[in-house]
């Protein structure tokens, strides 16, 4: 594709080669690559379940070795909070509260969050501090009829002379009320991560965020932290990055030609939260959880959701200790017998797949072998029992190569189209919550490079629309699916209370983040 001077300057600005760009062009020609599943994974089949004593021995493991560790909480924290309130967006634009019945629209759109907000909006956390603003800016607002009411409480939750909520970042819209203040997601993830994330009496979180936000989690930051210090006794270092001009991706026309915005200039877009995998890279920790910005707990879950963390911690020190092992043994040369042992290892505890060929090779290659699958990325995933949630779930894959291994899979990258694979996605019984405790370090100390561990086929291309235009665009490999793909990965069974995300802001009305 030519390029004029002009775009290639555009590129050179945010970073990226023509080359890349031609290549992502190629994407958007090939289309979506599947993910052949094989079969879901469950629990005794690639799920692990711990009796009620194998957890205490791991939270224990864990207990005994956390100060001495360098411990990260990592939080996906770029998102806007439009999404939860993109109901309440259309209501503002669609009802007349002068001529329209409320209950005749939320029946027309057929809408289930507006009817459970409207039902119970009295227990939205901000509830008081918008009907506040709401009273004060128009008189005799108490005795307007109801759907005049609610209209501007809508009204002023969300725009700029209110609330102005859906103009937030997600983590800073109020999750939570407290006898004496608001809760917003960012506090509950510094107040959690006490509870299994400190080393010693300091606690190390990391925000990746929207540049444009960064100063008002700053300001949250300065609110929050000097107030939960004096509470508690313990020292929050917290940092934050962007996500990198870099891994933003070119979007084209339904031709597959590169789009153009309305001044002639090539549009790229964000790469998706698969981009993050180079800012988890550029943390430094032995243990590192990642959890995203939506899935907090309120007071009285919060010791059950803290030791399924510690547990899922334990069962990485666990294994990471046996990996370690092996390749300093592999260092010094092994046996036969000690060849086989790892290899046991690695396909019935690291769920590794090994080549068909593997016993045919020598007394050279065997050990290569293993040392490559045994020295990558770890990962630890919680996964939920699945009742209804959107998004990815834990599967056997096959891979171009024939190998087979565990792998987080997402909806759209299966082709519900063939029956057979259809049919095994819908006996997945699991969902992943992203609960997940990881380590990005190698038996030396030293820090994987972890693009190395992407799958690149996995990226995935989406319809949008920018200036009334539609366009396709391209999100890389998500952080953990593809991302992660390449990553010795064990799951493990969390129970569905420590999963409790906020896509809507109906969601805050559910029992789970009901503090009092």
């Amino acid at each position: 594709m030519d390029f004029s001077e002009h775009d290639i300057s555009h590129f050179r600005e945010k970073g990226i080669s023509p080359e890349k760009v031609e290549q992502q062009i190629e994407i958007f020609k090939r289309g979506n690559i599947v993910v052949n599943i094989r079969e879901a994974a469950t629990v005794k089949n690639g799920i692990l379940a711990f009796s009620e004593e194998q957890k205490k021995q791991l939270t224990e493991l864990y207990e005994s070795r956390k100060d001495d560790l360098n411990l990260l909480k990592f939080v996906p924290a770029s998102g806007a909070a439009t999404r939860m309130f993109k109901a309440f967006y259309n209501l503002l634009k669609e009802f007349d509260p002068e001529n329209d019945d409320l209950d005749e629209y939320i029946d027309q759109k057929n809408e289930q969050s507006l009817e459970v907000f409207f039902n119970r909006i009295k227990d939205l956390p901000f509830y008081g501090e918008v009907k506040e603003r709401a009273a004060k800016a128009n008189p005799g607002y108490e005795d307007m009829p109801q759907d005049r009411q609610q209209y501007l409480f809508v009204k002023y939750m969300l725009e700029e002379d209110g609330l102005n909520l859906g103009d937030q970042p997600k983590g800073l819209v109020p999750f939570h009320k407290y006898e004496d203040h608001l809760a917003s997601a960012f506090e509950e993830h510094l107040v959690e991560a006490i509870d299994y994330a400190a080393s010693g009496k300091k606690v190390r979180i990391h925000f990746t965020v929207a540049k444009e936000h960064r100063e008002k989690f700053e300001d949250e930051a300065r609110q929050v932290v000097p107030r939960l210090e004096q509470e508690t006794g313990y020292k929050f270092e917290i940092s934050y990055s962007y996500q990198d001009p870099k891994t933003d991706t070119v979007a084209v026309t339904r031709e597959n030609e590169a789009f153009r915005d309305e001044n002639g200039q090539i549009f790229f877009r964000p790469g998706g939260h698969g981009a993050l995998i180079q800012n988890l890279n550029e943390q430094d920790a032995d243990l590192i959880f990642i959890k995203n910005i939506d899935n907090v707990v309120i007071p009285k879950n919060r010791e059950l959701m803290a030791s399924y963390k510690k547990m899922l911690g334990g069962k990485l020190l666990q294994l990471q200790e046996k990996v370690f092992r092996y390749l300093e043994q592999l260092e010094r040369g092994a046996s036969e017998d000690k060849l086989q042992e790892m290899a046991a290892f690695l396909q019935k505890e690291l769920n590794a797949g090994l080549s068909v060929n593997f016993e045919d090779l020598n007394e050279k290659e065997k050990p290569s072998v293993i040392k490559k699958l045994l020295n990558r990325p770890l990962r630890v995933c919680g996964m939920v029992k699945n009742e209804g949630e959107p998004g990815g779930g834990p599967f056997w894959v096959t891979h171009k190569n024939g190998e087979i291994s565990l792998q987080i899979v997402e909806s759209a990258q299966i082709d519900h189209e063939n029956y057979q694979q259809s049919k095994i996605a819908n006996e997945a019984t699991h969902f992943n919550p992203v609960d997940i405790v990881c380590s990005t370090k190698d038996y030396h100390g030293g820090i994987f490079y972890l693009d190395t561990y992407v799958d690149e086929d996995t990226s995935f291309i989406a319809n949008k629309t920018k200036d009334g235009k539609e366009l396709k665009a391209l999100e890389l490999p998500g952080l953990w699916n593809g991302g992660m793909a390449r990553w010795n990965t064990i799951f493990v069974e969390v129970p569905v209370e420590t999963f409790n995300p906020v896509k809507t802001v109906a969601d805050l009305l559910k029992s789970s983040h009901q503090v009092q």
